[in-house]
């Protein structure tokens, strides 16, 4: 019953690092910035409100 248990705590410590690993690399070394996002002009002539 004992062995059974170690080999089931090293089967979730597997589990658990490798989700984490996964999500360490998504998150962090994945982690691309976007460009913000220019607004599209309209088309004609655009009066500015001067305060």
């Amino acid at each position: 019953m004992e062995t059974f248990l170690e080999f089931l705590r090293e089967i979730m410590k597997g589990i658990v690092r490798e989700t984490s690993a996964f999500h360490f690399r998504k998150n962090v070394l994945e982690n691309k910035k976007t460009t913000p996002r220019v607004r599209k002009l309209k088309g004609g002539s655009q009066k500015r409100k001067s305060n």
